[in-house]
């Protein structure tokens, strides 16, 4: 695992997604973010297929990747992208230090956690909403980082799944000590509930960006979530 991220992630921490940020002021958003606190850096990648919208590749991720690392910050890059073991190696050139990618959209998730480790990122794996927690307990072990999606994955501002503090409690039973992520619907509201679940990565995405202060919404997320 990049070492970075490892430090990063031994304490909870909110990782705002720059799929809601302002792309003409992509670097200056960041810098308010990581200024308020904010060390880990979320970016979503999205291919048409596996997902219905199209986002960004390596390259936004690799033109932000210096700024964040300057800053001690570290890019959690997530692929919601078909045949994602094509993809890591670019994403670690372009800098990224964990990788994710959807146990849905592989039928290789051992070769492709390992890969990942083998490029020096942290391997992380996604389950959908719908996708049951055992479908991870071979697994167990071999990833870093498991991240359990609060909304079906494609678009950011999406609401909450109620039950998902229940999934992440059961989650934890499957994956033994690795770090559980979430993502979809985060925000002071619904933070505080997947903490007490035994999640301790927070993705806020409109709710940070799209957001008056983005460095204040940061931070209120943060206290909610009894984050760095």
């Amino acid at each position: 695992m990049s070492e970075r991220f490892r430090e990063l992630v031994a304490t909870p921490r909110v990782a705002p997604s720059i799929l809601s940020a302002d792309f003409a002021k992509l670097g200056s958003q960041v810098e308010e973010v990581m200024a308020a606190g904010a060390r880990v850096i979320h970016v979503d990648i999205m291919d048409g297929h596996f997902v219905p919208p199209i986002t960004i590749g390596p390259l936004v991720a690799g033109a932000i990747a210096d700024l964040v690392h300057d800053a001690g910050g570290a890019i959690d890059v997530h692929m919601m992208i078909e045949t994602p073991e094509r993809q890591i190696e670019e994403f670690a050139k372009a800098g990224a230090d964990s990788i994710t990618f959807h146990a849905e959209a592989t039928p290789h998730a051992n070769r492709t956690l390992s890969a990942i480790r083998e490029l020096g990122c942290a391997a992380a794996i996604a389950i959908n909403p719908g996708t049951p927690v055992e479908a991870l307990s071979e697994l167990r072990g071999l990833a870093d980082v498991v991240l359990c999606m609060t909304v079906n994955p494609g678009w950011g501002g999406q609401s909450f799944i109620p039950s998902s503090p229940d999934k992440v409690e059961r989650l934890r039973q499957v994956v033994g000590d690795a770090v559980i992520e979430v993502d979809g619907g985060i925000d002071v509201g619904t933070a505080g509930s997947v903490a007490a679940a035994g999640a301790s990565l927070f993705v806020a995405g409109s709710a940070v960006f799209g957001a008056d202060d983005p460095a204040v919404a940061y931070q209120a997320i943060a206290s909610a979530a009894g984050a760095s």
